[in-house]
């Protein structure tokens, strides 16, 4: 049975006629390319010139980057990047699909790397397949036009389809929506050198980009063309030119124009004809051109399907991964694997197949170059299957963490906050820290965020000393105020614990962190209380209470320490202070009783109790439980 991949007489309708060229020494070349790779590398230095103004003086115009135009979409951020890209699909409607290929960093970094293996010797063979070529599409449609159909189906009937904007042109934190440096180097390796080594120049822009997929659509119906003139003679050069992989000496000559949507109106073409017949022009936009493939597939039917179902695999499991791999860095990942999957199968099917220069099987077997290709496939393939693997159970442990729906504040007023949870929530709680124990023992990077999650299944668990453990980890793993919070959270914990001295270095952190954060300042003086600096709890509560009199639980420590310290003048106001802001809700004045119970204060507690049971009734069977 022959197969894809052997080497057999193509059909008549399979062939391509690309006529014989002359030597590389006498053959022309393309003037417009080092044009084009001038204003490339202009743009880059632009970039780079960007990065280096906000780091300098902290404050930039917002990323000129088509992927900003989501937050636009989703929560109508107008910045610089969604003002780029929408004067950039307009301009595609008109001159076509120019932007990709005189503005993208990314083309630039592929047609370097594409210079570089030619340098090398090695010639980088396109890779064609059927339904691959839909990616960027289906992407570009999850990115840019899903968002709002689910707004449409979850917002509000008050509420409108369309998102209030808001400007946000100017940004001081213009690294956020950017993977760290130490994920963007591999990034740039990835979908710049290695998807061009593997499925030929252009690679990441036909199988993986999705701006490329809003202006390959946009391409279609554009009026600018590469068109042609009776001086043609069919040569093949501006084909052998042609960086986008198009077969511009047949298309020229069926349709008179190019209407391949991948032609990136380089412009290299023109200026390799030999004849001057090829020029930039307007005419009749491809979508209402009758076309026939000019290109056969590297892929039988079978072979295409299971690339799909390989590629959409791969995908989902880098996708986030460890929360660093990014979608766009994902996407490349799936290609590379795709190629490497239909390439080791191809070798199992087929008697004669190569890679480069590289033959890897022939009538005799597996060559020794073919077994070090499927060693290495085997190794990349092996990550990604693993990188599954982490994500299956980190989903896991993320789903239970989210069936949680105990309030934090009640959580951390008792040392056993499961006994709030249900026998099934319970069950959650148990395997979501079962997922995250096997993602941890078998991962190759820390998740910062499964970690902080881990903390909380433990603690929910009954295991308060693992939770003010992994807390702390989650702590030095993050910055700015996620950091605080999860330093907070940790000495709350360890206050539950009776590790007073440790909850108040805790606190302190979280302070000096984010001297914002006013609850870890008033549960720092719960530490302090506990500890018998009463004068100093008081201080701190008062202070605090002074400066924020909507907080409830403040004033409420003061009244009552104030009664106990004789001053009922004082008690009175701050408990007046307090019944005023004081939630009406069964489970916020459960958890006051809580804090009173353990403060020392068992009879103002009481009275919370109370008021929470009349409110809800089957909280009377806890108060029996405390007693």
């Amino acid at each position: 049975m022959k197969t894809s991949c052997e080497k057999t007489e193509p059909t008549k309708k399979q062939r391509a006629s690309l006529p014989v060229l002359p030597s590389e020494k006498s053959r022309p070349h393309s003037t417009r390319g080092r044009w084009r790779a001038g204003v490339l590398i202009t743009i880059t230095v632009l970039m780079i010139v960007h990065l280096i103004q906000w780091l300098v003086m902290g404050v930039t115009v917002s990323p000129i980057e088509p992927s900003e135009a989501m937050h636009t979409i989703q929560r109508g951020t107008v910045n610089a990047g969604a003002i780029f890209f929408a004067l950039a699909i307009l301009s595609t409607l008109i001159l076509g699909r120019w932007v990709c290929g005189w503005g993208c960093h990314i083309v630039a970094l592929q047609d370097f790397c594409l210079w570089l293996l030619n340098k090398l010797g090695l010639k980088p063979r396109e890779f064609r397949s059927r339904l691959l070529i839909f990616v960027p599409v289906v992407v570009a449609f999850y990115m840019f036009a899903w968002p709002t159909v689910v707004r449409f189906f979850t917002k509000p009937k008050n509420e409108s389809l369309i998102p209030q904007f808001t400007n946000h042109l100017i940004t001081t934190g213009f690294w956020d929506t950017f993977p760290p440096v130490f994920v963007a180097i591999p990034f740039l390796f990835i979908c710049g050198f290695l998807t061009v080594y593997f499925l030929g120049n252009k690679g990441f822009c036909t199988y993986a980009c999705p701006y490329g997929g809003i202006f390959g659509i946009a391409e279609k119906v554009a009026l600018g063309r590469i068109r042609v003139t009776d001086d043609c003679n069919s040569c093949g050069h501006c084909t052998a030119v042609c960086t986008s992989n198009v077969i511009v000496h047949t298309e020229v000559e069926k349709y008179k124009m190019v209407v391949d949507p991948g032609c990136m109106k380089c412009m290299d073409c023109v200026s390799a004809c030999p004849n001057d017949a090829l020029y930039f022009g307007f005419g009749k936009p491809s979508l209402f051109v009758e076309t026939t493939p000019s290109k056969s597939y590297n892929l039988t039917w079978f072979e295409e399907i299971g690339a799909a179902i390989v590629f959409g695999l791969s995908y989902f499991f880098v996708w986030d991964v460890y929360q660093l791999v990014p979608m766009l860095m994902a996407l490349g990942i799936a290609c590379v694997t795709t190629f490497l999957v239909v390439r080791l199968y191809q070798m199992v099917r087929s008697t004669s197949i190569s890679f480069y220069s590289w033959n890897l099987r022939n009538s005799k077997g597996v060559t020794t170059k073919g077994w070090i290709f499927v060693a290495l496939a085997s190794i990349w393939i092996g990550l990604n299957i693993h990188s599954g693997w982490i994500v299956y159970n980190e989903i896991g442990g993320r789903r239970a963490y989210e069936t949680i729906t105990l309030p934090d504040e009640l959580a951390i007023a008792q040392a056993d906050p499961g006994t709030w949870l249900s026998d099934v929530e319970k069950d959650y709680v148990r395997r979501g820290r079962e997922y995250y124990y096997r993602s941890r023992s078998t991962a190759l990077f820390t998740n910062k965020e499964a970690v902080s999650r881990l903390a909380w299944l433990e603690f929910f668990d009954g295991d308060a000393t693992a939770a003010a453990t992994h807390l702390a980890e989650s702590a030095e793993l993050m910055n700015g105020p996620t950091r605080a919070l999860n330093l907070y959270y940790r000495g709350a914990v360890l206050n539950t614990l009776g590790r007073y001295d440790e909850a108040i270095q805790s606190f302190q952190k979280a302070l000096a962190q984010s001297p914002e954060l006013i609850v870890a300042e008033q549960e720092k003086a719960v530490s302090l209380w506990q500890l018998g600096r009463r004068e100093e709890a008081m201080n701190v509560w008062k202070r605090i209470s002074d400066a924020n009199p909507n907080l409830p639980l403040a004033a409420t420590f003061l009244a009552v320490a104030s009664n106990a310290a004789g001053d009922t003048t004082s008690g009175a106001m701050f408990q007046k202070r307090a019944d005023a802001v004081v939630p009406q809700d069964a489970r916020y004045l459960w958890m006051v009783g809580l804090r009173l119970r353990n403060l020392g204060f068992k009879e103002q507690a009481d009275r919370y109790f109370m008021r929470a049971i009349q409110m809800e009734p089957s909280l009377r069977q806890r108060l029996a439980a405390l007693e």
